[in-house]
């Protein structure tokens, strides 16, 4: 009992004694009689006077008690708004919960303990590091660990605010099993409290069907499911059955929240209860604007975090940058978004990757170093904001229009060389600020090494499928394409064909001139062959002086059309091995189609081998006369 109360007792016993003092006066003397009503009425004020004290208490501890769950509740909705893995988890929970524990028959003071107990069930995790809450994978086990401290943390917190209900208790078993196997106390069936049984159920389902960073969100129906799996085993039958039975109502309940409405004191949100509260009492609870700032300032961490993790995800560029692309509209929006990768070799800037509004101009955009936004930014190394994206263009000698009107370019620099240039533009103009160019600052000093290695790797990948002495793709290439363009033949009823080449006399070529010369006729025979096949087709040097041609969806007649005209075209070419000295190249040629004569590559090329040493022999027999003819000559030899 308060001081003040006790007082009142006092004066409201001392009053009453001294009436009882006076009315046995009066019983010796009838003219005191009219003392009578005197003492009644002080008897009466003394009892108003106390009544109006224990209101007073009473509503100043009801204000009081306001104000603790006030802070308390702030404290929560700023850690869920903090959190963007899960947002406005707790005010879902809630009020499912709320609805889960009246539909179970509890007491009224049972469900302000849920309905308390469903907003602060994971004030806990401010002792669970971010990057663990945020990981799109499994925990390792010490991380779990970790995780698994979020209830007890959470129980200690509450356990200090003087709730008129208990909290603690449900904040500290929600994680438990009806089987026993939960944490943090192993506690099975009905040693844990009906109302983190609730809490647990309810929880379980809104992970279930939310995105996290771990997994989607599955269906309704499907989450259903997997509570009744799980009824029994992890959840309380009987609590999943009433879940079960009243779900459709508590979803719609639930889906007519309006989540600035859902509070724990009313009074609080217009400040009325803490106006009452006199000089003593704190400033009005915190707007929605400021859980806004805390959910924009976490958004940011959250989003680089998700930039970091895509970027080691992919080892080419064009990969690299649509999986950054995807995630930096999330911080930076953009109608579109560039990358431009400097060349040393002739200080310029060329557009490697493009995506959005006029994405197809930006994509030919090849620029010198200073020419233009982009130029601009590379020469100096410094970001350009608000800039306008047609200067690029007309930096191009381009009159093509566009619908961007601003844009922000950043440099990427790693160590101390520059790699290239990020851009991103709208189509509204002056759009971007200081913060996004801050932000973009921060994704390009996170992608610049990652794009430098996918170049290395596009580089690397390149060479080990080039052959370096004419350029052509080498054998390895030639396999992983024909193997692709066998299959789809299978797959689709198509053919297949295959031109293996063979330089004529090319031992002597080197005997005689040597082996640079040599090399020089590869060089112009690849050209050749190069240029005289589909954009879609391959040109593959095999082996030495071989050369090997795939022609997709070609028939007998088709391939054998292409054979004569490859051997025409080197025909016609005349080799200067040494000044002055001109000597004629010719090849043989064999082809095999698939899958008339082979139904994989090792049959395909043998068969085509096999013809190419025919043809060989053919023209060593005669030939003056197959150097001589032109394609049809040689097709009817």
């Amino acid at each position: 009992m308060t001081r003040g109360g006790i007082a009142a007792r006092l004066y409201v016993g001392g009053a009453i004694a001294a009436a009882c003092a006076t009315l046995a006066a009066a019983a010796a003397s009838v003219s005191v009689l009219w003392l009578v009503p005197l003492a009644a009425a002080a008897a009466y004020l003394a009892y108003r006077s106390h009544l109006h004290s224990v209101e007073g208490e009473r509503v100043r501890a009801r204000q009081m008690s306001e104000l603790h769950l006030s802070t308390i509740e702030a404290l929560a909705l700023a850690i869920d708004a903090k959190d963007q893995t899960a947002p406005n988890h707790i005010r879902r929970v809630q009020a499912l919960a709320t609805g889960l524990a009246r539909a179970l028959g509890m007491s009224e003071v049972e469900v302000h303990a849920v309905k308390t107990a469903a907003l602060l069930h994971d004030i806990g995790k401010l002792a669970v590091p971010e990057h663990i809450l945020a990981k799109p994978g499994p925990l390792t086990p010490e991380e779990f660990q970790k995780v698994r401290v979020h209830p007890q943390v959470g129980a200690e917190i509450i356990a200090a605010v003087p709730f008129p209900y208990p909290v603690a208790p449900l904040i500290l078993s929600h994680h438990e099993r009806w089987d026993g196997r939960g944490y943090p106390s192993g506690l099975k069936e009905h040693e844990i409290p009906l109302g983190a049984r609730v809490l647990c159920i309810v929880d379980y389902f809104d992970a279930l069907t939310s995105d996290r960073p771990y997994h989607k969100a599955i269906g309704v129906d499907a989450a259903v499911a997997l509570l009744q799996q799980d009824s029994g085993k992890a959840l309380d039958p009987r609590v999943v059955d009433v879940f079960v039975s009243v779900f459709s109502e508590l979803q719609r309940a639930a889906d007519h929240l309006d989540p600035d409405l859902l509070r724990l004191t009313p009074s609080l949100q217009t400040g009325e209860g803490l106006r009452t509260l006199g000089a003593g009492g704190v400033a009005g609870r915190p707007t929605p604007s400021v859980f806004d700032d805390i959910a924009v300032a976490h958004r940011e961490i959250y989003a680089l975090y998700q930039i970091a993790q895509s970027m080691g995800t992919s080892l080419g560029v064009a990969d690299t940058m649509a999986l950054v692309s995807s995630k930096l509209t999330d911080l930076v929006p953009f109608s579109a978004c560039g990358l431009f990768l400097y060349a040393e070799s002739n200080d310029s800037l060329q557009c490697r990757f493009a995506t959005g509004t006029d994405s197809e101009l930006i994509q030919q955009l090849t620029l010198r170093s200073g020419q233009g936004l982009t130029g601009w930014v590379a020469r100096n190394r410094r970001p350009l904001v608000n800039a306008r994206p047609g200067a690029d263009l007309e930096a191009m000698g381009s009159k093509a229009p566009t619908v961007l009107q601003s844009a922000l370019v950043c440099p990427l620099i790693f160590g101390e060389r520059l790699i290239g240039t990020l851009a991103v533009y709208h189509t509204e103009p002056s759009f971007y600020r200081d913060d996004h160019r801050r932000l973009l600052d921060r994704v390009c000093e996170q992608a610049a090494a990652v794009i430098h290695n996918a170049v290395v790797f596009e580089q690397t990948q390149e060479d080990s499928l080039t052959d370096p002495l004419t350029g052509l793709p080498n054998t390895r290439s030639m396999f992983q394409h024909l193997t692709r363009e066998l299959a789809r033949a299978e797959r689709l009823k198509a053919e297949v064909s295959l031109l293996v080449m063979d330089l004529d006399h090319f031992k002597d070529i080197n005997d005689t001139c040597g082996h640079q010369a040599g090399d020089r006729a590869l060089r112009e025979v690849a050209a050749v062959l190069r240029g005289a096949i589909r954009p879609y087709d391959m040109c593959v040097r095999y082996a030495g002086d071989e050369f090997i041609v795939v022609l997709s969806g070609c028939g007998r007649e088709e391939a054998e059309n292409k054979r004569l005209e490859l051997k025409y075209a080197v025909d016609r070419l005349v080799f200067e091995a040494r000044p002055g000295d001109r000597l004629p190249l010719t090849i043989s040629a064999g082809a095999a189609v698939f899958p008339h004569d082979g139904d994989s590559y090792e049959s395909l090329l043998a068969k085509a081998d096999s013809r190419m040493y025919r043809d060989k022999s053919a023209r060593k027999s005669d030939p003056a006369r197959l150097l001589a003819a032109g394609p049809a000559e040689a097709a009817s030899a």
